[in-house]
Protein backbone atom coordinates (compact mmCIF):
# COMPACT_ATOMS: atom_id res chain seq x y z
CA UNK A 1 0.00 0.00 0.00
CA UNK A 2 1.47 3.22 -0.88
CA UNK A 3 0.14 6.62 0.48
CA UNK A 4 -3.29 4.80 1.25
CA UNK A 5 -4.36 3.67 -2.13
CA UNK A 6 -3.47 -0.44 -2.94
CA UNK A 7 -1.11 -0.18 -5.98
CA UNK A 8 -0.17 -3.65 -7.59
CA UNK A 9 2.66 -4.50 -9.64
CA UNK A 10 2.54 -5.64 -12.71
CA UNK A 11 1.42 -2.62 -14.94
CA UNK A 12 2.24 -1.52 -18.25
CA UNK A 13 1.58 2.40 -18.17
CA UNK A 14 2.28 4.46 -20.81
CA UNK A 15 2.35 8.46 -20.64
CA UNK A 16 0.36 10.23 -23.35
CA UNK A 17 0.42 13.71 -24.37
CA UNK A 18 -3.03 15.52 -26.32
CA UNK A 19 -5.70 14.48 -27.69
CA UNK A 20 -4.10 13.75 -31.26
CA UNK A 21 -1.41 11.17 -29.38
CA UNK A 22 -4.59 10.25 -27.95
CA UNK A 23 -6.96 9.68 -30.21
CA UNK A 24 -4.29 7.77 -32.37
CA UNK A 25 -3.80 4.95 -29.83
CA UNK A 26 -7.49 4.69 -28.98
CA UNK A 27 -8.30 4.14 -32.75
CA UNK A 28 -5.56 2.06 -33.24
CA UNK A 29 -7.09 -0.60 -29.89
CA UNK A 30 -10.54 0.25 -31.47
CA UNK A 31 -9.45 -0.78 -34.66
CA UNK A 32 -8.03 -4.04 -32.72
CA UNK A 33 -11.13 -5.01 -30.59
CA UNK A 34 -12.48 -8.01 -30.83
CA UNK A 35 -15.62 -8.70 -27.85
CA UNK A 36 -16.62 -5.51 -26.22
CA UNK A 37 -15.66 -1.40 -25.92
CA UNK A 38 -16.66 0.70 -22.98
CA UNK A 39 -16.05 4.26 -23.02
CA UNK A 40 -17.06 7.22 -20.74
CA UNK A 41 -16.67 11.04 -21.65
CA UNK A 42 -17.63 14.59 -20.80
CA UNK A 43 -17.65 15.85 -23.97
CA UNK A 44 -17.69 13.91 -27.15
CA UNK A 45 -17.46 16.09 -29.51
CA UNK A 46 -17.62 15.77 -34.04
CA UNK A 47 -15.90 18.33 -35.71
CA UNK A 48 -11.53 17.71 -36.86
CA UNK A 49 -10.16 14.67 -35.27
CA UNK A 50 -12.74 13.58 -32.69
CA UNK A 51 -15.05 12.61 -35.63
CA UNK A 52 -11.80 9.36 -36.39
CA UNK A 53 -12.90 8.12 -32.50
CA UNK A 54 -16.57 7.99 -33.32
CA UNK A 55 -15.66 6.53 -36.92
CA UNK A 56 -13.99 3.97 -35.14
CA UNK A 57 -17.00 3.23 -32.53
CA UNK A 58 -18.82 2.67 -35.38
CA UNK A 59 -16.38 0.20 -37.44
CA UNK A 60 -16.45 -1.83 -34.06
CA UNK A 61 -20.20 -1.90 -33.42
CA UNK A 62 -20.38 -2.61 -37.47
CA UNK A 63 -18.09 -5.88 -36.88
CA UNK A 64 -20.08 -7.39 -33.82
CA UNK A 65 -18.24 -6.10 -31.31
CA UNK A 66 -20.47 -4.67 -27.97
CA UNK A 67 -19.69 -0.78 -27.73
CA UNK A 68 -21.31 1.11 -24.89
CA UNK A 69 -20.92 4.66 -24.86
CA UNK A 70 -21.72 6.91 -21.70
CA UNK A 71 -21.36 10.92 -22.01
CA UNK A 72 -22.11 13.30 -19.49
CA UNK A 73 -25.40 15.63 -20.02
CA UNK A 74 -23.80 19.29 -19.32
CA UNK A 75 -20.59 18.52 -21.60
CA UNK A 76 -22.54 16.27 -24.42
CA UNK A 77 -26.22 17.30 -23.94
CA UNK A 78 -27.06 15.29 -27.52
CA UNK A 79 -25.34 13.97 -30.76
CA UNK A 80 -26.07 15.84 -33.96
CA UNK A 81 -28.50 13.84 -36.11
CA UNK A 82 -26.38 12.58 -38.76
CA UNK A 83 -24.68 10.47 -36.25
CA UNK A 84 -27.59 9.49 -34.21
CA UNK A 85 -28.62 7.65 -37.00
CA UNK A 86 -25.23 6.01 -38.03
CA UNK A 87 -24.73 5.25 -34.18
CA UNK A 88 -27.72 3.36 -34.40
CA UNK A 89 -27.60 1.44 -37.45
CA UNK A 90 -24.64 0.49 -36.69
CA UNK A 91 -25.47 -0.84 -32.94
CA UNK A 92 -23.33 1.59 -31.13
CA UNK A 93 -25.22 1.94 -27.55
CA UNK A 94 -25.24 4.93 -26.03
CA UNK A 95 -26.65 6.53 -22.46
CA UNK A 96 -26.35 10.37 -21.24
CA UNK A 97 -25.72 10.83 -17.83
CA UNK A 98 -27.89 12.68 -15.83
CA UNK A 99 -29.85 14.82 -18.75
CA UNK A 100 -30.54 18.35 -17.81
CA UNK A 101 -34.34 18.24 -17.68
CA UNK A 102 -36.60 21.71 -18.06
CA UNK A 103 -34.64 23.78 -14.97
CA UNK A 104 -31.25 22.34 -16.60
CA UNK A 105 -28.85 23.37 -13.35
CA UNK A 106 -31.55 25.58 -11.23
CA UNK A 107 -31.40 22.23 -9.66
CA UNK A 108 -28.20 22.11 -6.62
CA UNK A 109 -28.51 17.72 -7.27
CA UNK A 110 -27.91 18.27 -11.47
CA UNK A 111 -24.61 19.44 -10.51
CA UNK A 112 -23.03 16.33 -9.70
CA UNK A 113 -21.84 15.77 -13.66
CA UNK A 114 -20.07 12.93 -15.03
CA UNK A 115 -16.35 14.31 -15.63
CA UNK A 116 -14.30 11.23 -15.91
CA UNK A 117 -13.08 9.85 -19.17
CA UNK A 118 -12.05 6.03 -19.56
CA UNK A 119 -12.09 3.71 -21.86
CA UNK A 120 -11.50 -0.02 -21.62
CA UNK A 121 -11.26 -2.51 -24.80
CA UNK A 122 -11.50 -6.16 -24.64
CA UNK A 123 -10.65 -5.82 -20.77
CA UNK A 124 -7.51 -5.93 -21.09
CA UNK A 125 -6.64 -2.05 -22.38
CA UNK A 126 -7.69 1.18 -20.68
CA UNK A 127 -7.36 4.59 -21.34
CA UNK A 128 -7.92 7.14 -18.49
CA UNK A 129 -7.03 10.82 -18.09
CA UNK A 130 -8.24 14.11 -19.05
CA UNK A 131 -8.59 14.44 -22.58
CA UNK A 132 -12.37 14.48 -23.87
CA UNK A 133 -13.29 13.45 -27.47
CA UNK A 134 -12.52 16.66 -28.34
CA UNK A 135 -10.18 17.92 -31.09
CA UNK A 136 -6.93 19.75 -29.64
CA UNK A 137 -7.48 22.49 -32.27
CA UNK A 138 -10.80 23.59 -31.35
CA UNK A 139 -13.41 24.64 -28.35
CA UNK A 140 -16.65 24.90 -28.30
CA UNK A 141 -16.66 28.35 -27.18
CA UNK A 142 -13.96 29.78 -28.37
CA UNK A 143 -13.52 28.48 -31.71
CA UNK A 144 -10.39 27.30 -33.56
CA UNK A 145 -7.37 27.53 -31.38
CA UNK A 146 -3.54 28.78 -32.19
CA UNK A 147 -1.96 26.41 -29.99
CA UNK A 148 -3.67 22.76 -28.63
CA UNK A 149 -4.81 22.66 -25.16
CA UNK A 150 -2.47 20.95 -22.90
CA UNK A 151 -3.45 17.91 -21.34
CA UNK A 152 -2.64 14.32 -20.54
CA UNK A 153 -3.99 10.60 -20.10
CA UNK A 154 -2.43 7.36 -20.15
CA UNK A 155 -2.78 3.79 -21.35
CA UNK A 156 -2.68 0.78 -18.62
CA UNK A 157 -2.69 -3.11 -18.56
CA UNK A 158 -2.88 -4.76 -15.32
CA UNK A 159 -5.58 -5.13 -12.76
CA UNK A 160 -6.81 -1.83 -12.50
CA UNK A 161 -8.35 -2.52 -16.29
CA UNK A 162 -10.86 -4.81 -14.44
CA UNK A 163 -11.21 -2.28 -11.70
CA UNK A 164 -12.14 0.49 -14.41
CA UNK A 165 -14.42 -2.32 -16.01
CA UNK A 166 -16.18 -2.55 -13.00
CA UNK A 167 -17.29 0.62 -12.12
CA UNK A 168 -18.04 1.50 -15.82
CA UNK A 169 -20.12 -1.53 -16.01
CA UNK A 170 -21.91 -0.27 -12.98
CA UNK A 171 -22.49 3.01 -14.00
CA UNK A 172 -24.22 1.95 -17.01
CA UNK A 173 -27.08 -0.46 -15.69
CA UNK A 174 -27.60 1.99 -12.87
CA UNK A 175 -28.42 4.64 -15.61
CA UNK A 176 -30.43 2.54 -17.58
CA UNK A 177 -32.65 1.37 -14.51
CA UNK A 178 -33.21 5.28 -13.96
CA UNK A 179 -34.08 5.83 -17.33
CA UNK A 180 -36.97 2.54 -17.11
CA UNK A 181 -37.91 3.80 -13.71
CA UNK A 182 -38.76 7.50 -15.13
CA UNK A 183 -40.09 5.16 -18.36
CA UNK A 184 -42.62 3.15 -15.27
CA UNK A 185 -40.96 0.17 -16.25
CA UNK A 186 -40.59 -1.21 -13.13
CA UNK A 187 -39.73 -4.50 -13.19
CA UNK A 188 -36.84 -3.82 -15.77
CA UNK A 189 -35.58 -1.21 -13.97
CA UNK A 190 -35.39 -3.21 -11.46
CA UNK A 191 -33.48 -6.31 -13.00
CA UNK A 192 -31.02 -3.22 -14.23
CA UNK A 193 -30.39 -1.82 -10.64
CA UNK A 194 -29.41 -5.62 -9.33
CA UNK A 195 -27.22 -5.78 -12.52
CA UNK A 196 -25.51 -2.98 -10.94
CA UNK A 197 -24.10 -5.12 -8.14
CA UNK A 198 -23.05 -7.79 -10.53
CA UNK A 199 -19.51 -8.77 -11.34
CA UNK A 200 -19.99 -9.41 -15.34
CA UNK A 201 -17.67 -12.07 -16.55
CA UNK A 202 -16.78 -10.16 -19.87
CA UNK A 203 -14.87 -12.22 -22.28
CA UNK A 204 -11.66 -11.58 -22.82
CA UNK A 205 -10.91 -11.96 -26.63
CA UNK A 206 -6.95 -11.72 -26.47
CA UNK A 207 -7.04 -9.63 -30.00
CA UNK A 208 -4.84 -6.57 -28.71
CA UNK A 209 -1.04 -6.63 -29.43
CA UNK A 210 0.57 -5.95 -26.12
CA UNK A 211 4.16 -3.81 -25.98
CA UNK A 212 6.99 -5.12 -23.96
CA UNK A 213 6.94 -2.48 -21.41
CA UNK A 214 8.25 -1.94 -18.40
CA UNK A 215 6.04 -3.39 -15.28
CA UNK A 216 5.18 -0.85 -12.65
CA UNK A 217 3.02 -0.34 -9.92
CA UNK A 218 -0.09 1.43 -10.20
CA UNK A 219 -3.78 1.86 -8.79
CA UNK A 220 -7.29 3.37 -9.82
CA UNK A 221 -8.42 6.54 -7.79
CA UNK A 222 -12.22 6.82 -8.19
CA UNK A 223 -14.46 9.70 -6.94
CA UNK A 224 -18.35 9.30 -6.65
CA UNK A 225 -21.29 10.84 -4.11
CA UNK A 226 -21.65 6.61 -2.21
CA UNK A 227 -17.96 5.09 -1.62
CA UNK A 228 -15.26 6.84 -2.69
CA UNK A 229 -16.29 10.74 -2.19
CA UNK A 230 -13.37 11.96 -0.59
CA UNK A 231 -10.19 8.68 -2.08
CA UNK A 232 -8.48 11.00 -4.45
CA UNK A 233 -8.29 14.41 -2.19
CA UNK A 234 -6.94 11.78 0.40
CA UNK A 235 -4.49 10.27 -2.09
CA UNK A 236 -3.61 14.51 -2.38
CA UNK A 237 -2.85 14.79 1.04
CA UNK A 238 -0.85 11.22 1.61
CA UNK A 239 1.20 12.31 -0.86
CA UNK A 240 1.73 15.73 -0.44
CA UNK A 241 2.73 15.22 3.14
CA UNK A 242 4.98 12.41 2.21
CA UNK A 243 6.79 14.48 -0.51
CA UNK A 244 10.31 16.14 0.80
CA UNK A 245 11.87 17.01 -2.03
CA UNK A 246 9.81 18.25 -4.93
CA UNK A 247 5.96 18.93 -5.97
CA UNK A 248 4.92 19.69 -9.57
CA UNK A 249 0.79 20.38 -10.28
CA UNK A 250 -0.58 21.05 -13.38
CA UNK A 251 -4.33 21.80 -12.74
CA UNK A 252 -6.90 23.50 -15.05
CA UNK A 253 -9.64 24.36 -12.29
CA UNK A 254 -7.38 25.00 -9.28
CA UNK A 255 -9.45 26.08 -6.02
CA UNK A 256 -8.33 23.33 -3.33
CA UNK A 257 -9.84 23.18 -0.18
CA UNK A 258 -8.29 24.34 3.27
CA UNK A 259 -6.57 20.80 3.94
CA UNK A 260 -5.07 20.80 0.91
CA UNK A 261 -3.89 24.74 0.97
CA UNK A 262 -2.32 23.78 3.92
CA UNK A 263 -0.72 20.11 3.03
CA UNK A 264 0.98 22.57 0.35
CA UNK A 265 2.06 25.41 2.60
CA UNK A 266 3.07 22.73 4.98
CA UNK A 267 5.30 20.66 2.25
CA UNK A 268 7.02 24.38 1.36
CA UNK A 269 7.43 25.35 4.97
CA UNK A 270 9.15 22.22 5.59
CA UNK A 271 11.64 22.65 2.00
CA UNK A 272 9.84 20.78 -0.42
CA UNK A 273 10.18 23.22 -3.86
CA UNK A 274 6.08 23.31 -5.01
CA UNK A 275 5.42 24.33 -8.24
CA UNK A 276 1.97 24.84 -9.60
CA UNK A 277 0.95 25.06 -13.00
CA UNK A 278 -2.48 27.07 -13.19
CA UNK A 279 -4.69 28.43 -15.96
CA UNK A 280 -3.18 31.43 -17.93
CA UNK A 281 -6.13 31.99 -20.14
CA UNK A 282 -10.06 33.22 -19.58
CA UNK A 283 -12.09 30.50 -20.23
CA UNK A 284 -14.90 30.28 -17.79
CA UNK A 285 -15.51 33.23 -15.44
CA UNK A 286 -16.21 31.51 -12.05
CA UNK A 287 -13.40 28.97 -12.29
CA UNK A 288 -11.04 31.72 -13.68
CA UNK A 289 -11.78 33.92 -10.70
CA UNK A 290 -12.40 31.91 -8.05
CA UNK A 291 -9.23 30.71 -8.06
CA UNK A 292 -7.14 33.72 -7.58
CA UNK A 293 -7.90 34.65 -4.07
CA UNK A 294 -5.71 31.66 -2.64
CA UNK A 295 -2.81 32.65 -4.38
CA UNK A 296 -1.62 35.25 -2.12
CA UNK A 297 -1.52 32.60 1.09
CA UNK A 298 0.27 30.56 -0.88
CA UNK A 299 2.76 32.78 -2.41
CA UNK A 300 3.59 33.78 0.85
CA UNK A 301 4.50 30.28 1.98
CA UNK A 302 7.26 30.32 -0.85
CA UNK A 303 5.02 28.28 -3.59
CA UNK A 304 5.81 28.99 -6.92
CA UNK A 305 2.69 29.89 -9.28
CA UNK A 306 3.01 29.87 -13.13
CA UNK A 307 0.13 30.57 -15.62
CA UNK A 308 0.16 28.61 -18.55
CA UNK A 309 -0.45 31.13 -21.37
CA UNK A 310 0.30 29.33 -24.78
CA UNK A 311 -3.23 27.72 -24.90
CA UNK A 312 -6.01 26.66 -22.88
CA UNK A 313 -4.86 24.06 -20.11
CA UNK A 314 -7.01 21.13 -19.35
CA UNK A 315 -4.37 19.01 -17.64
CA UNK A 316 -4.97 17.44 -14.08
CA UNK A 317 -1.85 15.90 -13.58
CA UNK A 318 0.66 15.59 -10.40
CA UNK A 319 4.06 14.52 -9.77
CA UNK A 320 6.41 14.38 -6.49
CA UNK A 321 9.84 13.41 -5.68
CA UNK A 322 10.59 11.92 -9.44
CA UNK A 323 14.46 11.94 -8.88
CA UNK A 324 13.95 9.72 -5.57
CA UNK A 325 13.40 6.40 -3.95
CA UNK A 326 9.52 7.06 -3.57
CA UNK A 327 8.14 9.05 -6.71
CA UNK A 328 4.83 9.91 -7.01
CA UNK A 329 2.05 10.57 -10.25
CA UNK A 330 -1.16 10.71 -11.35
CA UNK A 331 -2.76 11.20 -14.12
CA UNK A 332 -7.03 11.85 -14.57
CA UNK A 333 -9.65 13.82 -14.93
CA UNK A 334 -10.17 15.30 -11.41
CA UNK A 335 -9.53 19.10 -10.87
CA UNK A 336 -7.88 20.53 -7.34
CA UNK A 337 -11.66 22.53 -7.03
CA UNK A 338 -15.15 22.00 -4.96
CA UNK A 339 -17.08 20.58 -8.89
CA UNK A 340 -14.30 17.80 -8.87
CA UNK A 341 -13.69 17.29 -5.88
CA UNK A 342 -17.06 17.23 -3.92
CA UNK A 343 -19.39 17.10 -6.95
CA UNK A 344 -18.21 15.00 -10.08
CA UNK A 345 -17.98 11.40 -10.75
CA UNK A 346 -13.81 11.35 -11.57
CA UNK A 347 -10.83 8.80 -12.46
CA UNK A 348 -7.25 9.23 -11.79
CA UNK A 349 -4.70 6.52 -12.20
CA UNK A 350 -1.71 6.83 -9.71
CA UNK A 351 1.77 5.80 -10.88
CA UNK A 352 4.83 4.84 -8.65
CA UNK A 353 7.61 4.73 -11.22
CA UNK A 354 10.59 6.75 -11.01
CA UNK A 355 11.23 6.73 -14.67
CA UNK A 356 7.12 7.83 -15.59
CA UNK A 357 7.68 10.16 -12.93
CA UNK A 358 10.45 11.48 -14.58
CA UNK A 359 8.64 12.13 -18.00
CA UNK A 360 5.40 13.74 -16.79
CA UNK A 361 7.93 15.92 -14.60
CA UNK A 362 10.21 16.77 -17.69
CA UNK A 363 6.80 18.08 -19.62
CA UNK A 364 5.80 19.90 -17.33
CA UNK A 365 9.06 21.64 -16.24
CA UNK A 366 8.90 22.59 -19.93
CA UNK A 367 6.03 23.76 -19.81
CA UNK A 368 6.32 26.23 -16.92
CA UNK A 369 9.86 27.42 -18.29
CA UNK A 370 8.88 27.87 -21.70
CA UNK A 371 5.10 28.32 -22.07
CA UNK A 372 4.26 29.64 -18.80
CA UNK A 373 4.37 33.34 -16.94
CA UNK A 374 5.52 33.71 -13.52
CA UNK A 375 2.96 34.48 -10.68
CA UNK A 376 5.26 37.20 -8.65
CA UNK A 377 3.65 38.37 -5.03
CA UNK A 378 3.89 42.03 -6.12
CA UNK A 379 2.27 41.32 -9.48
CA UNK A 380 -0.17 39.92 -7.97
CA UNK A 381 -1.20 42.20 -4.40
CA UNK A 382 -0.91 45.20 -7.16
CA UNK A 383 -3.39 43.56 -9.45
CA UNK A 384 -6.29 46.33 -11.08
CA UNK A 385 -9.16 46.63 -8.12
CA UNK A 386 -11.81 45.51 -10.86
CA UNK A 387 -10.01 42.37 -11.31
CA UNK A 388 -9.67 41.47 -7.79
CA UNK A 389 -13.10 42.58 -7.58
CA UNK A 390 -14.53 39.86 -10.12
CA UNK A 391 -11.90 37.77 -8.05
CA UNK A 392 -13.75 38.06 -4.91
CA UNK A 393 -17.53 37.35 -6.68
CA UNK A 394 -16.52 34.52 -8.24
CA UNK A 395 -15.20 33.09 -4.94
CA UNK A 396 -18.40 34.31 -3.27
CA UNK A 397 -20.45 32.73 -5.72
CA UNK A 398 -18.51 29.47 -5.08
CA UNK A 399 -19.36 28.85 -1.80
CA UNK A 400 -22.59 30.03 -2.30
CA UNK A 401 -23.05 26.92 -4.82
CA UNK A 402 -21.25 24.95 -2.12
CA UNK A 403 -23.93 25.88 0.49
CA UNK A 404 -26.58 25.29 -1.65
CA UNK A 405 -25.51 21.72 -2.24
CA UNK A 406 -24.90 20.84 1.38
CA UNK A 407 -21.30 20.89 1.08
CA UNK A 408 -18.44 22.61 3.18
CA UNK A 409 -14.89 22.63 2.29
Amino acid sequence: MRHGLPLHDGHHIRLIEGGQAYFDALVSALDQAHSHVQLETYIFDFHGAAVLVAQALERAAGRGVRVCVVVDGVGTPRLPPEWQTRFSRAGVAWRVYSPLGTLGLLIPSRWRRLHRKLCVIDGELAFCGGINILDDWYDPHHGTLAQPRLDFAVSARGVLVQHMQETMTQLWWRIQGVTQAKQQQFPEALKSFRAAGVHWPWKQAGGLSAPTLVRVKAGLLLRDNVLNRGQIERAYLKAIGAARHEIVIANAYFLPGRRVRQALIHAAQRGVRVRLLLQGRYEYFMQYHAARPVYGALLAAGIEIHEYVASFLHAKVAVMDPDHERPWATVGSSNLDPLSLLLAREANVVVADKAFAQQLHQRLVLAIEQQSQPVGVQTFTQSPWHLRWRDRVAFALMRLALFLTGNRY
